[in-house]
């Protein structure tokens, strides 16, 4: 067992930046290195590309991801954790292999599965969010339960380099490797560490990316953000700081505020591991990008899994086009006008109308008048079909010669929507495989 560890997270969202990972790897002097990229509506979509090619679901820019990092894995001895499976973390392990084997790297990859539990849902579990029965939300696409440290720490057991997970409980991600070196077993250790798995799940929030504001909030190179590491210590403190040179600021103010990102209760944050209670928590900046946290604390989590349900919700149709001029505003009124005429429908469930922009279009920005010189009008509409879905952005787009002057720039837009709600099962009715490829 090792008396510190070092932990980077190099992705918040499956949106993220690359660079920042490689830059941990190759700077961070890492032990591990996490990659968070998984969201609630992103898994039902991953979904349903597995439906359409049972090897795909997983994350699409996996690829991309692993590839630049693989030297660096394999040059600094750094494990990595990913939850990059999505809907199919078989799949994503076998292609990673793949891409391991192609740069001639021997790693050991493990897949963690069991988190899918659709076919598991009887309809008649409850909705936390409306306490309805889920069979009412309509038709279902997915179903995937948070699962917790356990899976992971079977991996590590195993030697394995890369875990590609889908489903786990974000801050689990980043406690496994704790539990794992320091054999930790207590709640309060648990609830420590869960902390710090919180406040490096968003990757570049903690270095000042969603805390940057132009008035009192400025951080230095806001392009380059440095994303966080942890230097965890066996006793459970952490510093957190990042790569020397790297842009951002991690201060007091912006681990406070990632801190309290998304907790509903702070004296009981409920994982599948652990209910850590965030109210304890000291913080103290020792230096430049470096703030110790301690004294996170915990009690038993329970018996309870949340479980993601994606549903589908609505087909949402969109359209736009600009008016410009002296009575752009006036235009786009009577254009509201016509459409709220011709999109009369029962198959429209929701509709609004909005006008967007001050010399979006012309390029004498510093002109500002008294009145809007461009305007651009969006409409955008829920339906039941895919059809009067399709329509919002005809009849927009119908505009260019059957509605007022000067219209231009029209775009449509049709997609059908997941919408998500949480149930809960039982952990026993849960499930997990690790798979080495």
């Amino acid at each position: 067992m090792k008396d510190t560890i070092r932990i980077g997270c190099g992705a918040g969202f499956s949106g993220d930046r690359f660079e920042p990972a490689v830059i941990l790897a190759e700077k961070g002097q890492l032990d591990y290195l996490v990659l968070e990229c998984l969201a609630e509506r992103t898994i039902a979509l991953a979904q349903q590309q597995k439906q359409i090619n049972p090897e795909l679901g997983y994350d699409p820019f996996l690829e991309r991801r692993i590839n630049s990092l693989l030297p660096f894995l394999a040059r600094r001895k750094i494990t990595l954790i990913t939850n990059m499976g999505a809907a199919n973390p078989l799949a994503a392990a076998r292609k990673v292999k793949e891409l391991c084997l192609k740069q001639g790297f021997n790693f050991k990859v493990a897949a963690l599965t069991g988190d899918d539990v659709l076919s598991s849902i009887t309809g008649n579990e409850k909705v936390i969010e409306n306490n309805r029965t889920i069979s009412e939300s309509g038709i279902l696409v997915s179903a995937n339960a948070y699962l917790g440290i356990e899976g992971i720490l079977e991996a590590l057991a195993a030697d394995a380099d890369i875990i590609i997970t889908g489903r786990v409980a974000d801050p689990s991600l980043f406690l496994a490797p704790m539990v794992f070196e320091f054999g930790w077993t207590l709640a309060e250790q648990l609830g420590q560490g869960t902390v710090i798995g919180h406040l490096l799940e968003c990757g570049g929030q903690l270095t000042g990316g969603y805390f940057m504001d132009v008035a009192g909030k400025q951080v230095s190179n806001p392009a380059n953000l440095g994303f966080p590491i942890a230097e965890v210590s066996k006793n459970g403190t952490a510093v957190l700081t990042k790569v020397a040179g790297t842009g951002g600021s991690l201060n007091l103010r912006t681990v406070k505020e990632q801190l309290l990102y998304e907790v509903l209760n702070p004296h009981r944050y409920a994982t599948p591991d652990v209910i850590a209670d965030f109210t304890k928590v000291r913080l103290k900046e020792l230096g430049k990008d470096e703030v110790l946290v301690t004294d996170g604390t915990g009690t038993e989590a329970g018996n309870l899994l949340k479980v993601s349900v994606g549903y589908k919700a609505y087909y949402l149709g969109e359209g736009e086009i600009s008016y410009a001029g002296y009575d752009a505003v006036d235009r786009s009124k009577l254009a509201i006008t016509i459409l709220e005429e011709r999109l009369k429908s029962d198959e429209v469930q929701e509709i609004r109308y909005d006008l967007i922009g001050l010399n979006s279009i012309n390029e004498d920005k510093l002109n500002v008048r008294s009145f809007p010189y461009d305007v651009r009008l969006r409409v955008a509409a829920k339906c039941t079909s895919k059809a009067a879905a399709q329509r919002i952005g005809e009849e927009v787009e119908a505009l260019y010669t059957n509605g007022p002057a000067g219209g231009g720039g029209c775009r449509k837009y049709c997609k059908e929507v997941i919408g998500i709600h949480s149930v809960f099962m039982e952990k026993d009715n849960v499930p997990f495989k690790v798979t080495l490829v």
